[in-house]
């Protein structure tokens, strides 16, 4: 049996029309987390983290003893998830779980003197990632106004 194949005119790219996707705000959140991920990346290759790793370590640098099911729920990681994420950041030495007294089911979390070491250098890339994201934003008022508008809308 002989295949038929039609052909389609396709119009040039400069003619694309991208008004309904340029308003939504589904679309313009993805395109920028992409975007945003490319970049934190590159500042954070240096120290060799991702987004989470970095939060969970700043977040036990900030409340340390506290129990890993308190961590994940305040960062929004499930617990399955954050089990296997402590258990990376344990074998790399940058945590421990120590038990906490009258729970044998739980654990607190601390940072080992090579997480408090990483910390500090990411706390450094971090502040270079800021820096950046302030500049493209246009200042500090309106930085504060987008993570207004990021929090009614997720928050």
């Amino acid at each position: 049996m002989e295949k038929i194949s039609k052909t389609y005119d396709v119009p040039p790219p400069e003619a694309l029309d991208a008004s309904t996707i340029s308003q939504s705000v589904a679309h313009q959140l993805r395109r920028a987390h992409g975007q945003f991920m490319q970049r934190f990346l590159h500042y954070f290759s240096v120290v060799s983290l991702r987004p989470t790793e970095y939060s969970v370590l700043a977040m036990i640098a900030e409340n340390p003893g506290r129990k890993q099911s308190e961590i994940a729920a305040a960062l929004g990681i499930q617990r399955a998830n954050f089990v296997a994420l402590m258990n990376d950041l344990e074998e790399r030495c940058l945590t421990e779980r120590r038990d906490v007294p009258n729970d044998r089911r739980s654990y607190a979390l601390y940072l080992t003197p090579s997480g408090e070491s990483l910390l500090n250098d990411a706390r450094r890339a971090e502040a270079d990632f800021e820096a950046e994201c302030l500049e493209r934003l246009g200042g500090t008022r309106a930085r504060d106004q987008f993570l207004s508008l990021l929090a009614r809308l997720f928050g």
